[in-house]
């Protein structure tokens, strides 16, 4: 029976983790000492802090190391938590920051139950959120890269025919036929282009993969039944997915509202109660995309073109889950517009409750796995 408990504080970093040590009770705080960031190291602080009698719990903030520590203790069959680094209680007047006292504040934190977890994603989600946001990347190097090109012309007056939308195919086709009497320009010129033509093909790539991971991994049935919401097509379906894991580990719409961080700031006292624009806080890539899809309820509800093909063969219960969305949101933006309010304000308030429709179909998704032996039910 193991009849004592360590409360471990890990101030992780790329070559080394400082170790802490907080025992039960209000004992003093131990700096065990720092070591190597390896495997070898740390099965060997495991073997010098631990005991038959001995229970280990660890904490470590979440940091660009990843979850690899996190996933080693656990294999080894020891308790670990990840921390949100924003959520760790501060002392006002503290204005020294050391490896050392961040192991132990954090050791001390964890034995008072003073520290908020975060969710760890499995491996294979892990591998789809990566893959979600290569093409994030990219995206954002094509904006770059066309900025880039498109200023260079602007500086040599080269405008395109008048009526020719910036980069569609007749742009691309009068693009093809520039020339430069100067030699430096037009290797210029082409260089430009051709990293365009580098990064349209790493986001048609990156892409591809993405289309195979929606169609056939696990995850496939939930994605493809969140594209019958209207404007959640595959790219945006599996961002969802992958940013937030199982939307099912949140007991109510309401927490996984909070967890984007699209709910209301709020300063209340006594009789007094303000409150202001949305927290920030949470997921910024979930944000992002649920207000991208949230635009799209400004139009009046209809099934036709894309929503209609994607809800083909799709439940009853989902279509329906769909269709509500469109009438609730549209009205709700027409009714929040009327009144005054800034068009980015009623756009974001369609996003937060447009994640309340992800999660219903979600569940309702979840629930028809469990029913067809699929998968088992998730623990409460």
């Amino acid at each position: 029976m193991k009849d004592t408990t360590k409360f471990v504080g890990l101030d992780v970093s790329k070559d080394t983790i400082a170790v802490a040590v907080a025992e039960g009770g209000r004992g003093e705080i131990r700096f065990v000492g720092t070591y190597p960031h390896t495997v070898e190291a740390v099965h060997k602080v495991v073997k010098q802090l631990g005991g038959p009698s001995v229970r280990l719990e660890f904490c470590h903030e979440a940091g660009p190391t990843g979850y690899g520590l996190y996933r080693l203790l656990r294999a080894m069959g020891l308790s670990c938590i990840v921390v949100a680094p924003s959520l760790i209680p501060t002392r006002p007047g503290d204005r020294v920051k050391t490896d050392k006292r961040d192991a132990v504040r954090l050791a001390q934190l964890l034995r008072v139950g003073e520290l908020t977890p975060v969710w760890v994603p499995g491996e294979v989600d892990e591998a789809l959120r990566d893959l979600v946001r290569a093409r994030e990347d990219a995206v954002q190097d094509r904006l770059r890269a066309r900025h880039r090109l498109s200023k260079f012309l602007l500086r040599w007056n080269r405008r395109p025919p008048e009526g020719t939308r910036a980069w569609s195919k007749a742009h691309r086709n009068w693009l093809d036929h520039l020339s430069w009497s100067d030699v430096r320009l037009q290797t210029v010129f082409q260089e430009y282009l051709n990293a365009l033509d580098e990064i349209e093909g790493r986001i048609q790539r990156v892409e591809a993969a993405i289309h195979e991971q929606a169609t056939q991994s696990d995850r496939a049935p939930v994605i493809q039944a969140l594209q019958t919401l209207r404007g959640v097509a595959e790219v945006t379906a599996v961002s969802l997915v992958a940013e937030v894991g199982e939307l099912s580990r949140f007991r109510n719409p309401r927490q996984l509202m909070a967890y984007a961080g699209l709910v209301p700031k709020e300063f209340s006292s006594g009789t007094r109660r303000w409150q202001g624009g949305i927290t920030k806080t949470g997921n910024a890539h979930l944000r992002r995309v649920l207000v991208e899809a949230a635009w799209s309820y400004r139009y009046k509800p209809a099934i036709k073109g894309q929503i209609r093909k994607r809800q083909e063969g799709q439940p009853a219960k989902i279509t329906d889950i769909a269709w509500r969305a469109q009438d609730r949101l549209h009205r709700k933006y027409r009714r929040m517009v009327s009144k005054g309010k800034p068009i980015g304000v009623s756009v974001t308030a369609v996003a937060r409750e447009l994640l309340g429709f992800v999660w219903a179909i979600d569940c309702e998704v979840e629930r028809t796995c469990v029913q067809d032996g699929w998968r088992e039910a998730a623990p409460l």
